[in-house]
């Protein structure tokens, strides 16, 4: 597994670590044009959403500017239990529509955000760092005043959700929490951590970042990250282009920082703290987040940690098998 990671690294088609889940159907041109509209005008957005609420039903875009002047967009769809989606390298919130449509429907409150240098939000060449992704979280928790809410993560969103939830489950405003195909405790092999992936994996990451975004952004999606490299498998070419389309709004220099975050952040401590309820998903056909060195042990490490296992099921299992995970995420909330 290690050794086909790392050839393909090689050849610059190797997958970067950690997207989390492209949505099922290519997004439309709207979004971009709306994308552009909503920052020209964020700060009235923000001024409105702030003082009149949500109505009903009401479905939402805007941003919030952070204590460091970032900008971060994020979606607000509903009324309800709040549900918040923390998307994978190098994605958007749109990685999430599968589920945001599904429990939408399901009388949810759906949020999604873009990452810091990511998608629609700001592209300012710092604070790539788990510290500082959890703290714009917890500036949008605040913002939006969220209470009992559910956070989801895949990929690096589920390292971000954990070291949110296990610096800032004290707030109260935390009920429970999931990791899918996630990044803790910590990627990178070491003496503490011998079932890591090398440092060469991630230095091939930023090799081909650096050489060629716009070609490696092709080869991922096309290849582990949804499995479509395995023999028999249904490629979705709208989900490759949609991967890909994400991944180039975003800022080159904050995802090429962002390897390092995702790769070398060790979530060993936070997962220790977490108190609240936590669903780990993983597939075992994860070939970007190996499931002996992440959920496996993660699922140990959490004091109310419940972990299911999908058998020959890829990375990008929220979007390619968006049924059955959609269903198991709403036994989870409801119980």
């Amino acid at each position: 597994m290690t050794d086909d990671i790392q050839n393909a690294s090689r050849r610059h088609v190797m997958v970067a670590g950690l997207g989390l889940v492209a949505t099922a159907a290519a997004a439309s041109f709207t979004n971009s044009a709306e994308a552009a509209s909503h920052k020209h005008s964020a700060a009235a957005n923000q001024k409105t959403a702030h003082s009149t609420g949500k109505e009903k039903n009401a479905m939402t875009s805007s941003y919030i500017t952070t204590k460091d002047g970032t900008q971060i967009f994020y979606k607000d769809w509903g009324t309800g239990q709040p549900i918040v989606f923390h998307h994978g390298w190098p994605l958007s919130a749109d990685d999430w529509d599968a589920q945001m449509l599904y429990f939408l429907g399901k009388g949810y409150r759906v949020i999604a955000h873009d990452r810091r240098g990511h998608g629609r939000s700001s592209q300012p060449g710092h604070g790539n760092d788990m510290d500082t992704y959890a703290a714009d979280v917890a500036e949008l928790a605040e913002h939006l005043d969220l209470k009992n809410a559910i956070h989801v993560g895949h990929s690096t969103g589920g390292g971000e959700v954990t070291r949110y939830v296990g610096n800032y489950e004290s707030r109260g405003r935390i009920a429970k929490a999931v990791l899918i195909g996630a990044i803790p405790p910590v990627m990178l092999k070491s003496d503490k951590n011998p079932g890591g992936l090398p440092l060469e994996v991630f230095d091939g990451f930023r090799t081909s970042i650096a050489a060629n975004r716009a070609q490696f952004y092709r080869d991922i999606p096309a290849g582990p990250f949804y499995g479509f490299n395995r023999p028999g498998a249904k490629v979705s070419q709208g989900v490759i282009d949609n991967w890909w389309r994400q991944g180039m709004m975003g800022s080159a220099k904050d995802q090429y920082d962002c390897v390092e975050v995702f790769s070398e952040t060790d979530f060993t401590e936070d997962l220790k703290k977490i108190k609240v309820p936590v669903l780990v998903m993983h597939g075992t056909d994860d070939q970007i987040v190996p499931i002996a060195d992440s959920a496996l042990l993660a699922a140990k490490l959490l004091k109310n940690g419940t972990l299911k296992t999908y058998d020959g099921l890829p990375h990008g299992m929220a979007t390619t098998h968006a049924d059955i995970i959609n269903a198991d995420l709403l036994k989870f909330f409801q119980a």
